[in-house]
């Protein structure tokens, strides 16, 4: 019965992190996603069952943060509120590292205009009347869903 409650609440676990992960992704069906080093615990290049529960066990135990054995609400929903604040810290360094010519720490508009440099808005106007159609901008909203699927596709396999 013991391993029964630890299975069904491994399971609930991980069930809950993809859950809140495809909610925030607005739309998609993306996943935590865990580095195969992350996993290989014991570093020989191979992943084991043992290594893997060890794993999810882990993630349970760190997210359960008040010992009882059960992931609550608030406990789910902290482990959630932290996941999207390490990805927003990605994110934002990520944002900086890219645009901040200066190196000030700051984004001016125009170190975020440099780059685009009118790129986007000729890559929606397609028909280059110089103004974009509804039609347009839906089919230039559909590629950039179709290329960051392909991109997250790539990236997990």
């Amino acid at each position: 019965m013991k391993n029964m409650t630890l299975i069904a609440s491994l399971g609930l676990a991980i069930v809950a992190g993809g859950l809140v992960t495809t909610a925030e992704a607005s739309g998609g069906t993306h996943r935590p996603h865990h580095s195969f080093e992350e996993l290989d615990a014991n570093s020989d290049g191979k992943l084991t069952q043992s290594e893997i529960e060890t794993h999810m066990q882990t993630r349970f135990q760190s997210a359960d943060t008040n010992g009882d054995g059960n992931l609550s609400k608030e406990e789910l929903l902290a482990q959630a509120e932290k996941r999207r604040a390490d990805r927003a810290e990605k994110y934002v360094g990520h944002m900086l590292e890219r645009h901040d010519a200066n190196g000030d720490g700051a984004l001016s508009f125009d170190e975020l205009q440099s780059r685009r440099d009118g790129k986007l808005f000729a890559r929606m106007d397609a028909n280059q009347d110089g103004s974009v159609s509804k039609d347009e901008f839906d089919a230039a909203r559909e590629r950039m869903k179709d290329r960051r699927h392909k991109t997250t596709k790539d990236a997990t396999e």
